[in-house]
């Protein structure tokens, strides 16, 4: 069985992510999860200090940094423990009856991979648990995850909104219509505006893929939107939303297109940054 699984850990996003979670999993009728992981490298000594001690106290003081280690790892597990906990409540103050919570040891995006069987979507919080109001910085580990990860992911930021609409960014290539079907075949947007979006030429061939990906999509029940605009992909994209108050952006990161070197070349970390309303990757 698959999951919406909401990753959880101590940013200042972790009560948005549950939210976005939450909504995700009554849309797409599936079991909520919320997961954890320690990175056990965050909770070791930060130098071996033992070829620096004396002879005579050299076994004693080695003692007592391992003893450090292990209550350093016995207060990351605990904290996490009360961070799945307080989660798995606000989901149930919201209505879920029930709530899967699991912890992992080990670097996030391999545990993520040795779970992603379990995984339908993936919600994360856009910025890292080091950020501050006037840093607003992308979660360090977010890129691994993105490139390693071969499901949906949904990036939230830190105030939850329900989404009442949405926009894919398309490209017209074989993979993109694997987008189009993967938005097709999920209960999300039935009954939910999308506005399908072609950044480049407008050109007649360009219409008839968007015809195509129309025909999709309401034949899945979704209400659509065609739209072809020329410019920068990032501003372009940016504007548009803005235009008609789109809450939810839909991108793939598959193929060769400009779609795909927009995502995952340097203007990304601009993208993410400047976000307010959550972002899906499709994979």
């Amino acid at each position: 069985m698959t999951h919406v699984v909401g990753c959880i850990d101590a940013s200042p996003a972790a009560p948005a992510v549950c939210d976005y979670a939450v909504w995700a999993s009554r849309r797409m009728q599936a079991p909520l999860m919320f997961f954890h992981v320690i990175d056990d490298g965050r909770f070791k000594a930060e130098s071996n200090l033992s070829g620096n001690i004396g002879l005579g106290s050299r076994e004693s003081l080695l003692e007592e940094l391992a003893e450090l280690d292990a209550k350093r790892s016995r207060i990351a597990k605990e904290h996490g423990r009360h961070l799945l906990e307080a989660a798995v409540e606000r989901a149930q103050q919201q209505g879920v009856v029930e709530v899967r919570q699991r912890q992992r040891h080990g670097e996030l995006s391999q545990c993520l991979l040795d779970i992603e069987q379990e995984i339908q979507l993936l919600v994360m919080g856009i910025h890292g648990e080091n950020s501050t109001p006037a840093d607003r910085h992308v979660g360090s580990q977010l890129e691994t995850v993105i490139r390693s990860m071969h499901r949906a992911i949904m990036l939230v930021p830190d105030d939850f909104k329900e989404p009442q609409s949405a926009m894919l960014a398309f490209d017209g290539s074989a993979t993109g219509f694997r987008g189009v079907k993967l938005l097709a075949s999920s209960p999300v947007f039935k009954d939910f505006p999308l506005h399908l979006v072609m950044v480049g030429p407008d050109t007649s061939d360009k219409w008839e893929q968007l015809r195509q990906a129309e025909k999709q999509l309401t034949d899945a029940g979704c209400e659509v939107h065609l739209a072809i605009r020329a410019g920068d992909v990032e501003q372009t994209l940016h504007a548009y939303q803005e235009e008609h108050n789109i809450d939810l952006l839909v991108m793939g990161a598959y193929g060769h297109s400009r779609i795909r070197q927009f995502f995952v070349g340097s203007t990304t970390q601009n993208l993410l940054q400047a976000a307010r309303s959550p972002m899906v990757v499709l994979r």
